[in-house]
């Protein structure tokens, strides 16, 4: 079963040149931002190939990148207001 990726692009497509501009701008924005696509990769790596994961590690993980999405949105917005 393939499992859609949760790219902080495809999670907020109407945000993308905010997240660029943070990207070029900020770099405790993309610190998170590379944390948060290195916890998905390893969500969706266990998801897609079924691996032999103990289910609180994996909810860990999903909580872990859900945290991050919530601060990297809560960065962008503020960004958003500002401009």
């Amino acid at each position: 079963m393939q499992v859609e990726k949760h790219t902080l692009l495809n999670e907020f497509p109407d945000h993308h040149h905010t997240i660029r501009h943070l990207k070029m701008h900020d770099a405790h924005f993309t610190k998170l931002f590379d944390s948060y696509h290195e916890v998905e990769n390893e969500v969706h790596q266990i998801e897609n190939n079924d691996a032999p994961v103990d289910d609180e590690y994996l909810e860990t993980l999903k909580k872990r990148r859900l945290s991050l999405k919530d601060e990297l949105f809560a960065m962008i917005q503020k960004t958003e207001q500002a401009l």
